[in-house]
């Protein structure tokens, strides 16, 4: 007999591991635990008792970080050998609540951020990622004191400028103290006003821009509340947050923020949670052709040939995915370790320029994997799962009509809060990058 229908199953895009392969990779687990291994003492994330927390909490933001909290203690970093296991985590909370994804994606990338930027330890609390820029605001960061002939005095040059052969020491607290203050406004705060800390993106002297970690909570922060008229992500207002001379802590130089894999890997993780949102609404499709036929009004050619299509679409897009975490995995074990100071990605980029919308073009050096875990992909994947989800919701939407739009809170609630996520792809312009990426030749075909 077939198990019930369950909303919140994971979305699986490989089996599960099994015991014996996770004992016989402790040693290695020990061994390199800054690869990202987890160590033995971290408790294996249990995904399904996860999936029935996040279903019981939708629309308690409090509650939603609480647990993106827990589950940042042992979830995956991307790169680290299981970035699968990572985006079906987040695909997997999205098709129980896109909104809810929308709270872990960020806690989650912060979290790899500051590993990625050698300060693992002030990974504490609840996080958000700021890196949006917007026509009339700027964050700006400058010394946090300078000596009479205007020179940062020693242990306080801005990011970019850490004297050669150091690395930033890692903070007792996060974000409570730093080298530079920001002052301005950066705009797409999503719940500022609800976590503890965030990495922002600021200006800086040089002219370029670099990654902070900052405590929302310190003097001189204020956020304002939006007024959200959107009947998507309505749990999650983005606003502006002022910084008035606010210490803040860097993370590596100019530009490493952007140049680093982990940007595109960060890409690429949202777009995880798109499909989970189509996954989602993939079920309830499935759920409603099947409650029909109970009922004795069997699924007509149309909806068995839409249903069809919308199969196709979810195992090949899973399928894909996973193909790509295998790759950015493959990638980041044979690649050379940079320091964050340097302003370099730890996979050497070919070129690194930055379009207005602060994301980076840039391909990967060598080998069979030269486009895998740079920009290029990241617009590959998001541009194929953005074209996938919106197939989805006009097959689900035109076959079910505007009943479950109507009267089921899930389905409504999913397919607004995915259609306002999924415009953080930025279509037809974002395949105008992958195309010029393509013309010089960063491409596998």
């Amino acid at each position: 007999m077939n198990a019930p229908h369950r909303q919140w199953q994971p979305v699986r895009f490989s089996p599960a591991p099994s015991r014996e392969v996770a004992v016989e990779a402790a040693p290695e687990a020990q061994a390199a635990p800054e690869a990202g291994h987890r160590p033995e003492s971290e408790p294996e994330l249990d995904v399904e008792r996860l999936l029935d927390r996040v279903a019981s909490a939708v629309g308690d933001v409090p509650a939603l970080l609480a647990i993106a909290q827990q589950a940042g203690r042992s979830a995956p970093k991307p790169g680290d050998g299981r970035t699968a296991r990572l985006w079906e985590l987040l695909a997997s909370v999205a098709a129980v609540d896109v909104a809810a994804a929308r709270i872990l994606e960020p806690h989650l990338d912060a979290g790899a951020i500051l590993s990625q930027a050698g300060m693992p330890g002030s990974f504490t609390g609840s996080w958000g990622v700021y890196a949006a820029e917007g026509p009339g605001t700027r964050l700006t960061a400058a010394p946090a004191s300078a000596t009479a002939d205007g020179q940062a005095p020693a242990g306080t040059e801005p990011a970019g400028q850490a004297p050669a052969g150091t690395a930033h020491a890692e903070p007792e607290s996060s974000g409570t103290s730093g080298s530079v203050q920001l002052t301005g406004s950066k705009p797409w705060c999503s719940l500022a006003q609800f976590v503890d800390h965030a990495v922002v993106t600021a200006h800086t002297a040089t002219g370029g821009r670099a990654a902070f970690a900052v405590d929302l909570r310190a003097a001189g922060v204020t956020c304002d509340v939006p007024e959200w008229t959107s009947r998507g992500l309505r749990e999650i207002p983005s606003g502006t947050v002022h910084f008035d001379g606010v210490p803040a802590v860097p993370l590596g130089g100019d530009g490493w923020y952007f140049q680093r894999p982990g940007f595109a890997w960060g890409g690429m993780g949202v777009a995880a949670c798109w499909l989970g949102g189509a996954v989602a609404l993939g079920r309830h499709f499935e759920a409603a052709l099947q409650r029909g036929a109970r009922s004795q009004r069997e699924p007509d050619q149309v909806a068995l040939a839409a249903l069809g299509e919308v199969d196709r679409i979810l195992t090949s897009t899973v399928q894909y995915l996973a193909r790509a975490a295998e790759a950015v995995d493959a990638a980041m074990a044979g690649a050379p370790k940079a320091h964050p100071e340097s302003g370099a990605a730890q996979v050497g980029t070919e070129s690194a320029a930055e379009p207005a919308d602060g994301g980076t073009v840039g391909g990967q050096g060598g080998g069979t994997t030269r486009a895998v875990g740079g920009w290029s992909e990241a617009l590959r994947v998001r541009g194929t799962v953005a074209a996938a989800v919106e197939r989805v919701q006009l097959l689900v939407s035109q076959n079910l009509g505007p009943g479950p739009l109507a009267f089921d809170e899930r389905y409504g609630k999913c397919m607004a809060d995915l259609s306002l996520y999924v415009r953080q792809h930025h279509a037809t312009r974002d395949d105008a990058q992958l195309g010029a990426l393509t013309l010089q030749g960063e491409h596998a075909w």
